[in-house]
Order: structure tokens, then C-alpha cells, then sequence
């Protein structure tokens, strides 16, 4: 156990690091008090664990610039949400130290309350505009996707597809910003800018066209360029959705198996009408 201990107490170490480096660097009045409050709890169970070990531990200087690097990409909520999932070798010591100590047990609690009283109090607003991020980047996966497989076996000619799916994606990224800015609009929120969500919008929807449409401009084979595209879609989805099921804490594989069954369903159809009207109309490129 002294190993694990020891683990936990490195650990405790490399957060408070972690939450006093983020309570520096954050702008929010708010956020910087509730980063110092959970940096001091981590060092008294620094302390509390060293009083255990008997000895000094450092903190892992890897971890803590991976989860500061983290936050300063992808948001302070991801990243410590993602750093408390990984408190299990902490958890499991307080656990065992609680049968003989009670001291333990309150820190048991305080782990728990990390979670859900402190990091969920953050405000962030790239999760306050996650709803506008989704609206562009599930539209774009599920019409292009869709558009993308209707032009391969219509038109059968990777670059002609490309072009056209780039044309298309980008009227439609337009078209995707006003719809953002209207739905804004229309929720009449004090916390969301309707001209801030037209842009994450349309900017979400354009970067996934670029993505989605990439494999027909670099490979000339149109079905193997459909493949990688479909390939890249899933992979989209899956980091969109862990991302947004780790700092929301919500589960994973439902909203998952969910948007990537419409987007494939939906490619599966508009490539079944792109043959129907090769075929209908007898198209020949």
C-alpha cells in the first residue's frame, strides 16, 4: 500500500500545481476563487497523506503541463474534469485509510464535492456556445457526409467531387451562421451573443467541410476517398463527443452510437439515390 500511497500523494501534489497555475492565468473573478479554494483542499490532502508516507514526494511536472496545456486549449472545465477522473489511486487509498481513520473519510467527500459542487460552479464560453458548436458540426456531418457519398456514385470523379462538396459546404456553413444567429436570437439569452454563436456556427461547420472533403482533392480514387472520409466523420464524432461528455459529465456511448447512426445512415441513402439517378438519368462524367 505504500507504493500507492505514495502515488496518491504525488498526485494530490501535481493538482495543486495544476489548480493554482489555472487560478494565475484565469480572467474570471469567479473561476479564480473556485481554482484557489480546491488548490488549497489538494494540499491538505498533500499534507494529510504525507503525515502517512513519512515522506516528501514532488509532483509529476509531465501531468501538470498536459492539463494546463489542455485548459488553455480546450477549456478549464475539460481538463480538470479529466484530471478528477483520474483521482482513482487517491480514492482507493482514502477509501482504505478510512476504515481506521475518520479524517480519511472527510477527504472521501471532498474528492466527490471536486466534481460535482466546484467544477461544475466554472463558467466557460466554449461551453456556454456548445449548443451553436453542435448545430454546426452535426449538420455539417450529416449533410455532407450525406452530399459527399450522392456525388461519388453519381459522378464517380474524386476531384469533381471535392469541388463540388467544398462549394456546397461553404454556401452551407453561410446558411448554418444565420440559422445560429436567428436560434440566438430567438432564446433571448443574456449569457450568449447571437453574432458570437452565428460565428462558432459557421466556423464549426466550415473546418468539418475542409475535413470531410480533404480525401477527394488528395486521392484520386473516388470510392477509397469516400471510405476516408467516412472514417474521418466517425472520428469527429467520437473527440467532439468525449469531449463535450467529460466537461458536461454525461454519458458516452449513447450520444455517441446516436449521431454516428445518423450520419452513416443518412451517407447510406444519399449514396443509394446517387445510383438510383446515375442510373435514372444516365448520367456520364
Amino acid at each position: 500500500m505504500q507504493e500507492l500511497f505514495l502515488k496518491a500523494q504525488r498526485m494530490e501534489l501535481t493538482e495543486y500545481h495544476v489548480y493554482k497555475k489555472l487560478a494565475l492565468i484565469s480572467k474570471d473573478k469567479k473561476n479564480k476563487k473556485i481554482l484557489n479554494r480546491i488548490a488549497d483542499e489538494e494540499m491538505e490532502h498533500y499534507k494529510y497523506m504525507k503525515s502517512v508516507t513519512k515522506q516528501d514526494t514532488g509532483y509529476s511536472k509531465w501531468d501538470y503541463f498536459w492539463h494546463v496545456g489542455l485548459a488553455r486549449t480546450l477549456g478549464f472545465t475539460f481538463a480538470l474534469k479529466l484530471m478528477e477522473k483520474g483521482e482513482h489511486h487517491a480514492q482507493e487509498c482514502y477509501r482504505e485509510l478510512s476504515k481506521t481513520d475518520k479524517h480519511a473519510a472527510k477527504l472521501i467527500q471532498e474528492e466527490h464535492e471536486h466534481e460535482d459542487a466546484l467544477l461544475n460552479m466554472l463558467e466557460e464560453e466554449k461551453l456556454q456556445y456548445a449548443g451553436s458548436i453542435v448545430l454546426g458540426l452535426n449538420d455539417a456531418l450529416v449533410e455532407l457526409t450525406g452530399a459527399l457519398a450522392g456525388f461519388t456514385f453519381a459522378l464517380q470523379d474524386s476531384r469533381l467531387v471535392g469541388v463540388i462538396g467544398l462549394i456546397t459546404g461553404f454556401a452551407a456553413s453561410l446558411s448554418m451562421a444565420a440559422s445560429g444567429y436567428l436560434q440566438s436570437q430567438e432564446e433571448e439569452s443574456d449569457e450568449k451573443n447571437p453574432i458570437t454563436a452565428a460565428i462558432y456556427t459557421g466556423i464549426t461547420y466550415f473546418i468539418t467541410v475542409l475535413l470531410l472533403v480533404a480525401p477527394f482533392f488528395i486521392l484520386s480514387e473516388v470510392f477509397i476517398s469516400l471510405a476516408i472520409t467516412l472514417a474521418i466523420a466517425i472520428g469527429i464524432i467520437f473527440s467532439y463527443t468525449y469531449y463535450i461528455t467529460v466537461a458536461k459529465s454525461l454519458p458516452f456511448w449513447g450520444r455517441f452510437s446516436r449521431m454516428a447512426g445518423i450520419s452513416l445512415g443518412v451517407s447510406l441513402l444519399s449514396f443509394g439515390v446517387g445510383y438510383l439517378l446515375k442510373h435514372t438519368l444516365g448520367i456520364a462524367v
